[in-house]
């Protein structure tokens, strides 16, 4: 099973590994993508208001452009502690196994996918980000992404949120949106807080030993931990918590 998360916008800071190696990253065959982009994000680092209006940033973010001209000399950390915030809080990856860690894959507007384990620097660059003289980060990715997750010969669990799954859609693979249910039965989309159920239930899929073949297996794991789920349809499933 391999369970694919989202990015986050915010990164841990500094980091012990060696600069940016593109041949120490899951994925191989990105390698020439991840370099054009890497290059282009790095030279765009020159000027500051071009990058600004690239990356959706103020001013006052100009910390994180000063982080995209160090991309190729920067220190490195694993992916999985490179990423922050409520997602990765509630996955707790510092306490997983080595090998929960390398079932999980991160989604990258930068990097495409790269392993949990993976050593990568601090960088901004969102899904939506857009790079002069790219028709978006969707047209870069989708022809590269799409066959390499379908090739996958595990069952793929997304998790990833619209922006990048629109980098490149898992065929086949098994989805869980995140509903609150308030006390007359009532259902709304969670959104903000539906992070942490994510992060929780990528914990529980990557941690288990258990290895589901199909969306009603990836439901019976979850339920059995105690999660009230249910399956929408052939390949989604929805996980139910209350308001």
């Amino acid at each position: 099973m391999l369970v694919v998360l989202p990015p986050s916008e915010t990164k841990a800071s500094g980091g012990r590994g060696r600069p940016l190696d593109l041949d120490a990253l899951s994925f191989p065959t990105l390698n020439p993508t991840r370099k054009a982009l890497v290059d282009e994000v790095v030279a765009l680092a020159a000027d500051l208001p071009a990058s600004r209006a690239a990356l959706d940033v103020s001013e006052r973010q100009d910390d994180e452009i000063a982080r995209n001209a160090r991309l190729w000399t920067s220190r490195t950390a694993p992916a999985l502690r490179r990423y922050t915030g409520v997602l990765y809080d509630a996955l707790d990856p510092a306490t997983l196994t080595t090998a929960a860690r390398q079932r999980i894959v991160v989604c990258s507007a930068l990097f495409g996918l790269v392993g949990g384990t993976d050593p990568i620097p601090a960088y901004r660059l969102s899904g939506t980000s857009a790079l002069p003289g790219r028709d978006g980060l969707r047209v870069t990715w989708r022809p590269e992404l799409m066959p390499l997750l379908a090739e996958q010969d595990d069952l793929v669990v997304d998790l990833r949120s619209g922006p990048y799954m629109a980098l490149g859609p898992a065929r086949g693979a098994v989805t869980l949106d995140v509903h609150s249910e308030a006390a007359d039965g009532s259902r709304t989309v969670v959104s903000h807080a539906n992070k942490a159920h994510k992060g929780q239930a990528a914990r529980l899929l990557a941690s288990s030993r258990r290895r589901p073949k199909d969306a009603r297996g990836v439901l019976a794991l979850l339920r059995d931990a105690g999660l009230r789920v249910e399956q929408a349809s052939e390949n989604a499933l929805v996980l139910v918590v209350p308001r």
